[in-house]
């Protein structure tokens, strides 16, 4: 009986897996088909003739006059937005600034006065208590010359400031005119019959407490920006009127009118041997490209990169047409090439090249020299192009690709004797052309590699920005672990530099390897400053628990917060199947006479895979460890290192990553120069009470 359900499983198992790669491949064929058509339309629309057959930049073959009224809308626009910007911002005073002010200064004048009829304290003392007491940061100076007042001087000194202050808030500050309005509270001290202590006093009072008050009324604003608005007439281009005289240049905006007036040759059906024609080579050139990819590339077309990588053809195609308008030199085809190559694949990416390059050379009726500056500028760029990049090594290749660009064109131009002026332009462009491909592919390499889920220097740069959220809860909710996170990321970030692993990787891996503590994070030493530890009412097995589950809550937050895999992949390894020690002792004592498994007290797992992920345990460990000593000497640091490191080691938690003895003595070295560098610091503050500090659960 138990056969037979297990096969009818299996069976049921093998037909759902038959049923979602049919569907896939139903997909992919309705996805070939779209694309076919995109680009059947896009090509026939430039080959088929129209009313009248101009495009922006073009020279006006005759006169075009309106064929009945039209709104020039982009004129209107024009003017509207002028008129908006003519209009001043309208300004409100706020009146809580000024009263919040007033009660800063009274309570501050109320403890002086509190302090004077004191007589238990010496005038030192008050001078402390005034300082711990009030919000207004003042020197011990200025703190014994408020106290030295007498009761009638108090009471007029305060009453000076309160009228300076109505004077002064009264106008209204602006944000832009605070440092201004500073220096001019000194000017008017100076000229005040006080002694020069009061004066210090009364430029310090008012100079720490004011804020500005005067703030643009955005309502208001708006108001008069609609009421003027509202007054332009919309631009009329009356029917019969000139849009364009023969000769002149057709503008983006003229360009607007003739089509709003349908003069624009509109398609009235295809021609059946153009139709037939096109079909023909653009699956022969589709043919070249899903060719390879199926024998070459056959993952692309099980995930979701088909369907990238059709948008990315088909966006740069469209972005090539409109920049031809402007240059036939600027279509930034070499773009694809370097998105392709640094996502996907980099010798996919030179059949890409010669694919748009085709379809453009058909559409545009492209020269022979326009043709080889892209076949030649793409293709040396795609050959320069890694899978992990820097942003300014994107920019490298788009200069590259811009050179290679101006010397085709130079070899071209001398080959078939152009004017040297012509050929100087034409290089111009020819280099800004590179220029403007690594712009576009920084710019929209965020897209992609959401797209395809690819890490990316960009994408990390972007992740270990502090105001990220989960590492702004981190810093709220639990600023003992960003601390400490922050360390271990310059430890794991210098030991990956000085064994060749990815620096950018192992830092934010770093600092993120700790964020499932968000979902207990009293639980952890690191965030238990002034408050009892929790773990003493718990059972061990509960501690541990407790503590080895962060792993699992930080693999369920990053996903939660779409972070990359390999940073995922880093939260669940930081720990290997370590044992939580501590709760493992503490058990063993608490129930002597039952055996205690130390299996029950480790981690799940699994080890680190990788270098970064190796790295990241022992700088997590170190970090913790060093933090408990002592006396934080550089022998003692040092040893205290080498022996997490030989732990790691013994207990098997390095032998599933690459790392090798000469990595980890590397690795020492570097961690007791960041260590020593830190503790040395902290040691010179004589309040910090490191003996407090026993390291991390």
């Amino acid at each position: 009986m138990e056969k037979k359900t297990g096969s009818k499983k299996a069976k049921k198992t093998k037909k759902l897996s038959q049923n979602i790669r049919m569907n896939k491949n139903y997909l992919n064929g309705l996805l070939l088909v779209c694309f076919t058509a995109v680009l059947f339309f896009i090509t026939i629309q430039k080959l088929e003739t129209k009313r009248i057959n101009v495009r922006v930049g073009d020279v006006a073959p005759l006169e075009i006059r309106a064929t009945k009224d039209i709104v020039d809308k982009n004129t209107t626009e024009k003017l509207k937005r002028e008129a908006a910007n003519k209009v001043e911002p309208k300004y409100r005073l706020s009146p809580s600034v000024q009263m919040n002010m007033k009660n800063t200064i009274k309570e501050f004048f109320d403890r002086v006065r509190e302090l004077q009829i004191d007589e238990t304290n010496s005038l030192s003392q008050k001078v402390k208590l005034l300082g711990g007491d009030s919000r207004i940061l003042l020197s011990k100076n200025e703190y014994y010359t408020a106290l030295r007042l007498k009761p009638e001087e108090l009471d007029a000194f305060e009453n000076s400031i309160n009228d300076l202050i109505n004077q002064i808030m009264g106008a209204g500050i602006k944000e832009e005119d605070l440092e201004y309005e500073k220096e001019n509270i000194e000017k008017i001290f100076e000229t005040m019959d006080l002694s020069e202590g009061e004066k210090k006093l009364g430029i310090s009072l008012i100079t720490n407490i004011i804020q500005p008050n005067k703030f643009i009324d955005e309502e208001a604003t708006e108001r008069k920006k609609d009421e003027e608005i509202s007054k332009v007439e919309p631009v009329i281009v009356k029917e019969h009127q000139v849009i364009v005289r023969k000769g002149d240049a057709i503008d983006y905006n003229t360009f607007a009118l003739i089509k709003e007036s349908g003069l624009l040759k509109e398609k009235e059906g295809y021609d059946k041997r153009t139709v037939i024609g096109i079909v023909i080579l653009i699956l022969l050139l589709q043919i070249i490209i899903f060719g390879y990819i199926y024998l070459f590339n056959k993952e692309i077309i099980d995930g979701n990169k088909l369907l990238t990588l059709i948008i990315i053809i088909i966006s740069i195609i469209l972005i090539s047409e409109g920049a031809y308008n402007i240059s036939p030199y600027i279509m930034p085809i070499s773009a694809a090439t370097l998105l392709i190559a640094i996502l996907i694949d980099i010798r996919l990416s030179l059949i890409v090249n010669i694919f748009i390059c085709s379809i453009l050379n058909f559409i545009l009726k492209l020269d022979g020299t326009i043709i080889a500056m892209y076949l030649i500028g793409g293709s040396i760029g795609a050959f320069m192009v890694t899978r992990q990049q820097q942003r300014y090594d994107i920019l490298v290749d788009g200069i590259i690709i811009g050179v290679a660009n101006l010397f085709t064109i130079i070899s071209f131009g001398l080959i078939k004797k152009f004017e040297l002026m012509d050929i100087l332009v034409k290089g111009g462009y020819g280099f800004i052309n590179g220029i403007f491909c690594a712009v576009l592919t920084i710019g929209t390499l965020p897209i992609w590699e959401n797209l395809f889920k690819i890490v990316t220097p960009l994408k990390l740069l972007e992740l270990s920005n502090p105001n990220q959220p989960l590492l702004k809860r981190l810093l709220l909710e639990a600023p003992g672990t960003y601390h400490h996170s922050i360390v271990v990321g310059n430890l794991s970030e210098r030991a990956a530099e000085t064994i060749g692993a990815d620096p950018l990787i192992a830092r934010v891996g770093a600092y993120y390897h700790d964020i499932g503590k968000l979902s207990r994070p009293y639980f952890f030493k690191e965030n238990q400053l002034g408050m009892d530890n929790p773990h003493d009412k718990l059972k061990p097995s509960m501690s541990t628990l407790i503590i080895t589950n962060h792993t699992k809550d930080g693999i369920l937050l990053g996903e939660k917060y779409k972070l990359p895999k390999e940073i995922i992949d880093i939260i669940a390894e930081h720990h290997g199947d370590t044992a939580v020690m501590f709760f493992y002792h503490k058990a063993k004592k608490q129930d002597e006479l039952n055996e205690v498994k130390i299996e029950d007290f480790r981690y799940k797992g699994p080890k680190p895979q990788t270098k970064e992920a190796a790295i990241i345990m022992l700088a997590d460990s170190t970090e913790a460890a060093v933090r408990s000593i002592k006396e934080p000497t550089k022998k003692n640091i040092e040893e205290m290192i080498r022996n997490i490191i030989k732990g790691k080691l013994e207990d098997g938690q390095l032998e599933e990553c690459d790392l090798t003895l000469k990595d980890l003595n590397i690795i020492a070295n570097a961690f007791s120069s960041i260590l020593i560098g830190i503790f040395h610091e902290r040691i010179e503050y004589p309040n910090l009470d490191l003996a407090k500090e026993k390291g991390e659960l």
